[in-house]
């Protein structure tokens, strides 16, 4: 196969079938890799949802999970959405609805607003703050005002909602995620 023309330029028409199926490959890799991190997110209290029945107006809206883990919807009461995924809590809804209200739902769930992360120790406005979608600890220091004149900045604490381990040794560059509460130490000189 001649991949080059006879004035030694790169024949395009020879190598796009090629560049084409390189970047299915990608886009198809990036897309997965998008579900799983979607599908590693569990729901607690404080995420805002927006629930979708199709062609049911008055049994959609924005609806938020409650301290207790549940979500309180419309004609079927109390869901318990603590530790399940969105897709998990769809086919909840779905199940909830089948039958006795509806024949064959169809339910889209979406978190609109994750619950918020927290951060102490050594920044200039320890506290609250909304959770961003790809933060990791350098993003929450700068939303917290930076650090003191007396923080170590080279690692944090991270303690995980719903886990009781905590990762002593964060890097700046760590992910943060909804409901973390993030230690920022004090350094030693």
């Amino acid at each position: 196969m001649q991949l080059w023309t006879s004035g030694g330029q790169l024949c395009w028409q020879r190598l796009k079938p090629l560049c084409l199926l390189v970047m299915a490959l990608l886009v198809g890799m990036m897309a997965s890799s998008l579900v799983r991190a979607e599908e590693a997110y569990r729901l607690d209290a404080g995420d805002k949802l927006r629930v979708n029945v199709y062609n049911e107006p008055s049994l959609s809206g924005e609806f938020e999970v409650d301290g207790s883990g549940f979500v309180s919807l419309p004609l079927i009461g109390e869901v318990a959405a603590r530790d399940l995924t969105v897709r998990e809590l769809e086919q909840r809804v779905a199940d909830a609805l089948r039958g006795d209200y509806l024949v064959s739902p169809r339910v889209s769930v979406e978190v609109t607003n994750y619950r918020p992360f927290y951060i102490i120790g050594e920044v200039n406005n320890p506290g609250r703050y909304a959770y961003v979608d790809g933060m990791t600890v350098m993003n929450a220091v700068a939303m917290a005002g930076g650090f003191t004149y007396r923080a170590r900045e080279s690692r944090a604490e991270i303690k995980r909602q719903g886990q009781g381990e905590v990762d002593r040794n964060a890097a700046p560059h760590s992910p943060v995620m909804p409901g973390d509460v993030i230690t920022i130490p004090e350094r030693f000189f």
